[in-house]
């Protein structure tokens, strides 16, 4: 099943992209594997892929520490400031910074394990008062703030659009996204960088990348429905 999954997504994101002109290599598939257990990751790893997604930092840390240690964890869930301690080493990237205490915290973390850390402004594009992230409007004052931190690279942005059935309906947030990142990168703010917009998921990936995704992140697509029973 995740084989076909799999080969139906990357046909998918494929299909999107020559839809605008874009190289397939421009886009990352994220596979989403929060609650999934080892045994579905494997399959997925003989599949061809390298890139998973968990929201959970113990969940991380856990699947970091017994499956292959070539693949790339990306933390995209909401990290507390106590749990940065098991992503921080272990994941490529955080994609949910969203405050200065957050910042600060893998500041320190990276700091002591002497690595600089690779994360994304999260952006709370559509302003549900569910979701978190930074609003547009203060994304650069806080870019400008963490930029003069030494062991944390900011190199991009990261949104989590609305749930809905119907994916054009999220297009204007992606475009937005996208628009805010071609206005930070024209400041020229030291040690931001803007080459990364992680947006789209199973529902409307496809629309994200016509908008400029180099990340999409697709769990349901991939794995199915998700299993909270499982690791």
């Amino acid at each position: 099943m995740i084989r076909e999954n799999l080969t139906d997504v990357e046909r998918r994101i494929k299909e999107a992209c020559l839809r605008c002109g874009r190289e397939p290599s421009s886009v990352r598939l994220i596979a989403v594997s929060k609650t999934k257990p080892a045994e579905m990751i494997q399959e997925a790893i003989a599949a061809g892929i390298l890139d998973f997604g968990e929201n959970k930092p113990q969940e991380l840390r856990d699947k970091y520490d017994i499956l292959p240690k070539n693949l790339r964890w990306h933390m995209i869930g909401n990290l507390q400031r106590n749990k940065v301690k098991y992503v921080v080493g272990r994941a490529v990237m955080i994609h949910s910074l969203g405050s200065d205490e957050l910042a600060e915290s893998i500041e320190k973390e990276a700091e002591k394990k002497d690595l600089i850390m690779p994360v994304l402004a999260e952006v709370n594009m559509a302003g549900e008062s569910s979701k978190s992230g930074l609003t547009p409007e203060e994304t650069e004052a806080f870019l400008r703030r963490v930029s003069s931190m030494k062991h944390l690279k900011v190199k991009g942005l990261m949104t989590i659009a609305p749930m809905t059935e119907f994916p054009e309906e999220n297009r204007v947030y992606f475009r937005e996204l996208r628009n805010l990142a071609v206005d930070i990168a024209r400041k020229n703010i030291d040690n931001v960088d803007m080459y990364e917009l992680s947006m789209g998921m199973t529902g409307d990936f496809e629309v994200a990348i016509e908008e400029g995704a180099t990340m999409v992140r697709v769990g349901t697509g991939i794995f199915g429905a998700r299993n909270y029973g499982a690791l």
